[in-house]
């Protein structure tokens, strides 16, 4: 289940209401599915998109989008610092990015008009991050994600640095499990 923590003002949402709404007020678009389909370790990316085929079908007619794919990424992936720095400087797209986290964590960094927020999302969570939108993105430190993409035109989805600076005052930290559990509970 998502997160958002909210550096300024000391807040962390975790009710997935709370984390809806919030996102829903900065128009970013917030659901959480149960996967439920049986994919064999290292099943292939055409099995992943096979599984969940009615899903990703239903957002392309929402959405527009016009194809999906499946990125893999794991502690082993090669030059994976390169490709990390692509994305872990604060930078936007002429269209959306649409991700459902098969497995795994990452952390979006969204520079909104009343600030910087922290969306942790991780494995059934489905976002779509409106084009135009200033963000970044980290992997949490088991560097693991895997995710369904969805694309209204691949080639829109370059990056546009902004070279503001922003992103260098925020440490790629996720929350994890632990994290939650312990602001979940009432502190005596």
């Amino acid at each position: 289940m998502a997160v958002v923590k909210i550096p300024a003002e000391e807040t962390t949402l975790t009710d997935p209401r709370d984390v809806a709404a919030f996102l829903e007020g900065r128009g970013i678009e917030y659901e959480h599915w149960t996967p439920n389909r049986e994919l064999p370790p290292g099943a292939s990316a055409e099995e992943v998109l096979a599984a969940y085929r009615e899903q990703v079908d239903a957002l392309k007619a929402r959405g527009g989008y016009v194809t999906a794919d499946v990125i893999d990424v794991t502690e082993d992936t090669p030059n994976l610092d390169l490709m990390l720095a692509k994305f872990s400087r604060e930078h936007w797209h002429d269209e959306d990015e649409v991700r459902f986290i098969i497995e795994g964590r990452g952390l979006f960094h969204v520079h909104a008009a009343d600030g910087v927020f922290v969306l942790e999302v991780g494995t059934g969570d489905l976002i779509r991050v409106p084009r135009g939108t200033h963000h970044w993105f980290d992997l949490c430190a088991e560097k693991r994600i895997r995710a369904i993409r969805l694309f209204q035109d691949p080639s829109g989805w370059t990056p546009h640095y902004t070279d503001s600076g922003i992103d260098r005052d925020f440490q790629p930290l996720c929350f994890g499990p632990a994290y939650v559990g312990a602001i979940a509970q009432p502190h005596r």
